[in-house]
């Protein structure tokens, strides 16, 4: 089974959405993301003195493309919310795990 992290940099909307921005992506979306399958756990960072915000999901799975794509198909059913900034889009990237 291969296993990887799905780097995804994101901010909040403004900076009086930053609570609404925490709260929603620690209690409604961080829990929608890890109960897709392949999504294993979830690490929050924060760039000191930024908005900037890192979320790293470690996800497993045979194919970790299809484990990432996962994430877009049930796009719609999840809870979204104004706190988070659209424009430029999030960004996320896939990391393959190298060795064991």
């Amino acid at each position: 089974m291969a296993k990887g992290v799905v780097v995804v940099a994101t901010r909040p909307a403004s900076a009086e959405h930053e609570d609404e921005y925490n709260r929603w992506y620690d209690e409604v979306h961080l829990p929608e993301i890890l109960a897709i399958p392949g999504f294993v756990g979830a690490r929050r960072f924060r760039a000191p003195g930024s908005a900037d915000y890192l979320t790293i999901y470690e996800i497993e799975g045979d194919d970790l493309q299809a484990v990432l794509a996962g994430m877009a198909t049930g796009r719609a059913e999840r809870t979204t919310t104004d706190a988070l900034a659209t424009d430029p889009p999030p960004v996320v990237t896939l990391y393959e795990l190298l060795g064991d």
